[in-house]
């Protein structure tokens, strides 16, 4: 099992600026990939970006150039900066771990960005 714990949600105006910190814990050998989604009201969850063991990374074409993944392997935590933000960029944002195959979800952060 792998544990996640997302943390630095919050509340912003536009324009502004977030970091959202994920930590996982528990059985994270052989995770292939970390990655941020994000739902809003009456939305399916969609990816937002994803960083890979092997450090490739890719990001839905809404937050191109605004957002960037990263990861800090010694305290094995993915981090997502988001810059610029917008209105439409208002959702739970969820982290995500693959291993094995299997996937595992922290419990959300909520971003809200103010006009």
């Amino acid at each position: 099992q792998v544990q996640l714990v997302e943390s630095g949600g919050g509340l912003v105006q536009a324009g502004g600026s977030l970091r959202l910190s994920c930590a996982a814990s528990g059985s994270i050998v052989s995770i292939s990939a970390m990655g941020w989604y994000r739902q809003a009201p009456g939305k399916q969850r969609e990816l937002v970006a994803r960083i890979t063991s092997g450090g490739s990374t890719n990001y839905a074409d809404s937050v191109k150039g605004r957002f960037t993944i990263s990861r800090d392997n010694a305290k094995n935590t993915v981090y997502l900066q988001m810059n610029s933000l917008k209105p439409e960029d208002t959702a739970v944002y969820y982290c995500n771990a693959v291993r094995w195959g299997a996937g595992y979800w922290g419990q959300g952060t909520q971003v809200t960005v103010s006009s």
